[in-house]
């Protein structure tokens, strides 16, 4: 049976994004949150992006899950599991049918902003797990968790594909902190986090020769024409993907090929652009087990468990309320 919960104003798309162009192309320098790539047309290209052989993540981070599900479930005997920034859920599948060969697995809490993915999604599951209460749940992580509290058993808590590297440090401060005081005990954290590696591989991730990450950096101005009436020609922008050592984070940036000026109706702005200028799409920020097991501590988790695939790209932890 599923169920799904909506915890977002009914406005709350088109007004977050406008609060964001707003604020970050007033910015100096400017950028756009990343959440907005992931229109339909986004989340395809997205799709395409995991089969690249130059992007590593998914596959590093399905084999682990692979080897080490029925682990996690033995450790955290969990009854729920919670999947924050939940998508499509076709990894989760691995963890699901690790927790129901455990024998403790009750319920699914799938949370993501999409309404229309976690339908599609939570469809899926439901019909492949019967018996299993699918309860989803349409929130936006950067503000509503939507972690259920309504389950009497402990809880896995679920936050893969190392999105928490589009995060910056203090975002990622203030996101493991909402997780923690969500957590109650007996609950356990799972999190997915790509691993610091050759400079050289990380920029061929995400700057792949069949322009597929190209054409989804660029469809975030797509999402503007369409969404606020904006006339970004695509063509006067170019993908760039740099490695920034101090950081340890790739960053994703649009660079206008002119001067140019944008009118946005739906911001009330009108942004100039000089030649060579960037927008800042995205940071994904890349991690040593150390610097995860610091970040998880100062939220008052304590990482328990440590897993990477074999060569070393990616990390799985699992971690408690301290």
């Amino acid at each position: 049976m599923i169920t799904i919960e909506n915890l977002l104003p009914a406005d709350f798309r088109e007004s977050s994004l406008r609060a964001d162009v707003i604020a970050g192309l007033s910015a100096e320098p400017k950028y756009l949150p990343p959440k907005w790539f992931y229109d339909a047309e986004g989340s395809a290209l997205f799709e395409k992006i995991t089969a690249l052989p130059e992007y590593y993540p998914t596959r590093a981070e399905r084999a682990i899950l692979a080897a080490v599900s029925p682990e996690v479930a033995a450790l955290s005997g969990a009854s729920s599991l919670v999947e924050l920034g939940s998508g499509s859920s076709e990894k989760t599948r691995l963890l699901l049918d690790a927790l129901r060969a455990a024998g403790t697995l009750r319920r699914y809490v799938p949370v993501d902003v999409s309404e229309s993915a976690l339908r599609g999604a939570g469809d899926s599951v439901d019909g492949a797990y019967p018996g299993l209460d699918v309860h989803a749940v349409v929130a936006d992580y950067d503000t509503y968790l939507g972690m259920d509290s309504g389950d009497a058993g402990p809880r896995l808590v679920a936050f893969l594909g190392s999105t928490i590297g589009n995060m910056t440090p203090p975002e990622r401060a203030a996101f493991l902190s909402r997780v923690r005081a969500a957590l109650r005990p007996g609950d356990a954290f799972l999190l997915g986090t790509d691993l610091v590696k050759d400079p050289a591989v990380l920029t061929a991730a995400y700057d792949d020769p069949a322009r597929v990450t190209a054409a989804f950096n660029k469809n975030v101005l797509s999402v503007l024409n369409h969404s606020l009436g904006a006339d970004f020609d695509l063509d006067s922008f170019g993908h760039v993907a740099v490695w920034d050592p101090a950081r340890e984070w790739i960053e994703m940036r649009l660079r206008s090929a002119s001067g140019q000026r944008v009118r946005i109706p739906g911001a009330g702005l009108t942004v100039t652009f000089a030649a060579g200028e960037d927008i800042r799409t995205e940071v994904s920020a890349k991690f040593r087990r150390a610097g995860v097991a610091a970040e998880l501590a100062e939220a008052g988790l304590d990482l328990r468990s440590w897993w990477t695939d074999p060569a070393g790209q990616f990390g799985l932890s699992l971690s408690v309320p301290a």
